[in-house]
C-alpha cells in the first residue's frame, strides 16, 4: 500500500509541529510547510531518528499563492495526492478595531485564512479526482463568539470558518471531507510572541483548560480517521458550545461582560 501523505501548515511550531511529528511517527509521509527552514529541518531530523514516517521540508510562506502553487506541483509530481491537509498555520495579535489598520488586517488574514485557501486549492482537484481525503482547519472559539478587543483576529477566524462551511456544502458526496477543529488555549509559544494578548482573554475563557500541543495533535489525528464537520475540544468547551447553540445571545453577553473594557 502506498505511504499515506499529509500536508501540514504551520509545522515549525505549536500544533502544526506536534501534528506533523505525530503523523510521521505513525508512518505518514508529511510535507511540513512553514517559513522557518531551520525548525522544519529539525523536525525532519527528529522524524528520521524515529524511523517510521518521513518529513519533507517545504519552507515557504503559505499566504503566497505562487509559492504554494509551485510547492503543490512538486508534491503531486513526486509523491502523488495527499490523503490529508492540516491547515494549522495561524497567528494574530489582539487589538481594538481602531488599532487595526488595513495593513495589519491584511497580515492577519494571511494566517489562517489565505494560507488555508491557497494550500487547499493547490491539492483539491487531485483529491476530488481520487474521491477521498480529509481537510482539517484548526480554528478558534472566536469563530463562533467574538470577544472585545480582538477584531482582526476574529475576522480572520470567521473567514476560515466561512471557507470551511462553504467546503462542507461543495464537497458533499465527493468523498473529500472538510473539518473545523476548535481548541481553546493551547500551550504553545503564542503568548511568548504576543506578550500583551493574554490580558485580552475574557475571564469566561479561563473555564476552558489549557492543553498541550500534543493533545491537540491527537485530536487532529482522530479527526482524520473519523472526519466530522465540527470538532470541539475540550469537554468544557463542548458545554460552552451547547450553551451557545441554545442561547447565543447569552454567550455573547458573557464574552462581552467578562472581556476587556475600554
Amino acid at each position: 500500500m502506498a505511504q499515506r501523505l499529509a500536508i501540514v501548515t504551520g509545522a515549525s511550531s505549536g500544533i502544526g509541529a506536534a501534528t506533523a511529528a505525530l503523523l510521521a511517527s505513525r508512518g505518514w509521509r508529511v510535507v511540513a510547510v512553514a517559513r522557518r527552514r531551520d525548525r522544519l529541518e529539525a523536525l525532519a531530523a527528529r522524524a528520521a531518528a524515529v524511523g517510521a514516517g518521513e518529513v519533507v521540508v517545504e519552507p515557504l510562506d503559505a499566504a503566497d499563492p505562487d509559492a504554494v502553487a509551485a510547492m503543490a506541483l512538486r508534491v503531486r509530481q513526486r509523491y502523488g495526492t495527499p490523503g490529508a491537509i492540516i491547515n494549522s498555520a495561524g497567528a494574530g495579535v489582539w487589538r481594538w478595531p481602531e488599532d487595526t489598520p488595513p495593513a495589519l488586517m491584511e497580515q492577519l488574514l494571511d494566517a489562517p485564512f489565505r494560507s488555508a485557501y491557497h494550500v487547499t486549492y493547490g491539492f483539491l482537484d487531485a483529491m476530488l479526482a481520487e474521491g477521498s481525503g480529509v481537510i482539517v482547519h484548526v480554528g478558534s472559539p472566536a469563530s463562533l463568539v467574538p470577544w472585545p478587543s480582538a477584531t482582526g483576529y476574529t475576522i480572520s477566524r470567521w473567514a476560515l470558518r466561512g471557507y470551511h462551511e462553504a467546503l462542507v456544502q461543495d464537497l458533499h458526496g465527493t468523498g473529500v471531507h472538510s473539518c473545523h477543529v476548535l481548541f481553546g488555549e493551547v500551550d504553545t509559544a503564542y503568548f511568548e510572541v504576543n506578550t500583551d494578548s493574554r490580558e485580552h482573554i475574557p475571564s469566561l475563557g479561563a473555564l476552558i483548560p489549557t492543553i498541550p500541543a500534543t493533545e491537540a495533535a491527537e485530536v487532529i489525528a482522530r479527526t482524520l480517521h473519523r472526519p466530522r464537520p465540527l470538532v470541539v475540544h475540550t469537554r468544557v468547551q463542548q458545554l460552552e458550545y451547547v450553551l451557545w447553540r441554545v442561547a447565543p445571545g447569552l454567550v455573547s453577553w458573557l464574552a462581552r461582560a467578562t472581556g476587556r473594557r475600554r
